[in-house]
């Protein structure tokens, strides 16, 4: 074996090949040492995986030694072969394919030169060498405009360093069906909390402090306190202006309320508490 093909076992199929299969393309090898066809595929496998260095992972899975994973996978003949790319199956066949065959199939999954590059920016995004980041994901839109992950990183660093409408042209160019598109869309979210101005929080208290029946002091205040992430507190102020008057600015303190929402994640207290009180006020 190389150092690209991996024994696999009930112990550590979730880490090795499940949350692995979210970097690279994972191929799971069912097979079992009585197998002849199995001796003839996995040679070809191992070679493959070898030719391809790190783009994808061979993961083999002795049945014999294993028997609920096979189980769990609805295996009845052996060699059985699934792709597993970020965490689904995506690809498999069963048999001892044909080189050829095998590789024609590897190849539909397998990472392009440019997703390649895109997770080296990345890498560099994270080190915090943002400029080197920034050249590779432009570099990867001069050839291929609608790459979804070079799209993200690029209206990502936009972000980070306050170029809103930029950043927000290159996010939302990002297909509805591209995997990027959910944290885009949280991006985006983000971007239209902050608005175009950067009011003074302390000022804005200080207006509603002196006009506590203002909707307009209190929707103003609430977007300055959601462009500055303060979430709890702006959800508050949202949610009584939408109990005051619903079709405030156009509804605009629950629509606020719903961005904020798709800005938390999915299990934050705070979008549970806030979308009962939400329902409580709307369906009363």
């Amino acid at each position: 074996m190389n150092e690209w093909t991996i024994e696999v076992g009930e112990d550590n199929f979730e880490s090795a090949v499940v949350e692995r299969s979210h970097q690279i393309p994972v191929v799971v090898d069912f097979w079992a040492p009585w197998c002849g066809p199995c001796r003839v595929l996995g040679p070809v496998l191992e070679k493959l995986a070898e030719e391809y260095a790190g783009k994808i992972l061979l993961a083999k899975v002795n049945v014999d030694d294993n028997p609920a994973l096979a189980g769990a996978f609805g295996i009845q003949g052996i060699p059985a072969v699934k792709l597993v790319k970020d965490g689904q199956i995506a690809g498999e066949f069963t048999g001892a394919l044909p080189e050829p065959a095998v590789r024609e199939m590897l190849s539909r999954y397998l990472p392009s030169e440019y997703d390649t590059q895109s997770r080296e920016a990345d890498a560099l995004e994270e080190e915090g060498k943002g400029a080197q980041a920034k050249a590779i994901y432009q570099s990867i839109l001069d050839a291929e405009p609608n790459h979804a992950k070079a799209l993200l990183g690029l209206g990502r660093l936009l972000m980070n360093e306050g170029d809103r409408d930029s950043a927000l042209n290159y996010l939302e160019k990002i297909s509805l069906a591209a995997d990027e598109r959910k944290d885009a869309d949280r991006l985006i979210a983000r971007l239209q909390l902050r608005g175009d101005d950067n009011a003074d929080e302390a000022t804005l208290r200080e207006k509603l402090a002196a006009q506590p029946e203002s909707l307009e002091a209190r929707f103003d205040l609430a977007q300055a306190l959601a462009a500055n992430e303060n979430f709890e507190e702006a959800l508050a102020q949202f949610l009584n202006i939408v109990k005051s008057d619903r079709n405030f600015r156009d509804d605009g303190a629950r629509k606020a309320m719903v961005q904020i929402f798709d800005v938390l994640p999915p299990d934050d207290p705070l979008t549970d508490q806030y979308r009962s009180e939400l329902a409580k006020v709307l369906f009363r």
